[in-house]
């Protein structure tokens, strides 16, 4: 599976506290099914819950929702697009801790299609395709921190 590891490569460089303190940012996949058709390809998805933890994070929860967003508008959309997935889609709870910190747990319901096929030689090949795209030039997901240190902005792509 790919998505857990894009998910925290994107975190750890798009949330300035992450940046400093990598070890923070816990991920696990939880409720985890396969589902095959049992075509002649045997190609599958992976359908499961995904759980990403936040230790003692000092930060405002926008600064953690925001490049989430823009994660899951390019690898998920549907969970922005479709009613009712969105309804029932991004789950979080915080526990305030005394320090003004806040232990964060956020679960992402996410599929990951797997295609098997046969190379040119007749062995197995597996190809992970990327999520379809339905609007042409999508917000960078690349995270800009602000001229104050202290806000940050999104920066969208020039065509």
């Amino acid at each position: 599976m790919n998505k857990p590891e894009s998910l925290r490569a994107h975190l750890l460089a798009t949330v300035a506290e992450l940046k400093h303190n990598p070890e923070r940012l816990l991920i696990f996949i939880d409720n985890g099914k396969v589902r095959c058709t049992a075509a002649a390809s045997l190609s599958f998805e992976y359908s499961f819950d995904l759980q990403v933890i936040l230790t003692d994070f000092a930060g405002h929860p926008d600064n953690v929702m925001l490049p989430l967003l823009g994660w899951i508008s390019v690898h998920q959309s549907e969970l922005l697009e479709n009613l009712n997935k969105s309804a029932a889609g991004i789950q979080f709870e915080a526990d305030i801790l005394d320090n003004s910190k806040v232990d964060l747990s956020l679960t992402l319901p996410l599929t990951e299609r797997v295609v098997v096929g046969k190379d040119a030689e007749g062995k197995t090949t597996f190809r992970h395709p990327g999520e379809p795209q339905r609007v042409a030039a999508f917000l960078d997901p690349s995270w800009i921190p602000g001229d104050q240190g202290t806000g940050s902005e999104w920066v969208v792509p020039n065509d």
